[in-house]
């Protein structure tokens, strides 16, 4: 028996079987019943006084807690915006001084080597090296000072505040 007849007998078996089931062939048989829903009556009742007035003041209260709050994310969302601000101008100025540094450093390794072609003998050469090494460390130190002190004042200003604002909360609670 070759693949394609006995595929072809298996199905034909298949579907003798599925409408021997009834499956396939007609709508079924059998119907859905329908239930009726019962209905109930509500009571009516009074509601007390008392409850009525705890749940006025329930609602009261959750009212001005919900003022409150939206006052305090106010002031946060306030105060985060100004911390950003204050945090992105602070990286804006430690940049600035990062590539003036940069332009300074360029300029003077330059201008030593433009003075290096010049030179006429090893111990000029030298002394022009010492000398070119000593202004440099100089500048580096003067320029690390001036981006530290730069960071500094970034990073005071940005939690400044912050600080402020932690403090206030805490003798508030206090």
């Amino acid at each position: 028996m070759s693949y394609v007849s006995a595929n072809t007998s298996n199905k034909s078996r298949a579907k003798s079987a599925a409408t021997s089931f009834g499956i396939g062939t007609e709508a079924p048989k059998f119907k859905i019943p329908s239930f009726d829903v019962p209905k109930f009556e509500i009571p009516k009742m009074e509601v007390p006084a008392a409850f009525r007035e705890i749940a006025e003041k329930s609602v009261s209260q959750a009212k001005e807690n919900w003022d409150k709050m939206k006052v305090a994310t106010d002031g946060a969302t306030e105060l985060i915006e100004t911390s950003y601000a204050t945090a992105s101008k602070g990286a804006t100025d430690c940049g600035l001084k990062m590539i003036e540094a940069a332009r300074a450093n360029a300029n003077s390794m330059f201008d030593y080597a433009c003075e290096l072609l010049t030179v006429k003998s090893l111990s000029e050469a030298v002394e022009l090296s010492t000398a070119h090494a000593r202004k440099q460390f100089d500048a580096l130190s003067a320029q690390t000072k001036e981006l530290a002190a730069a960071a500094q004042k970034a990073a005071t200003e940005t939690a400044e505040p912050i600080k402020a604002s932690v403090t206030g909360a805490f003798k508030k609670v206090v």
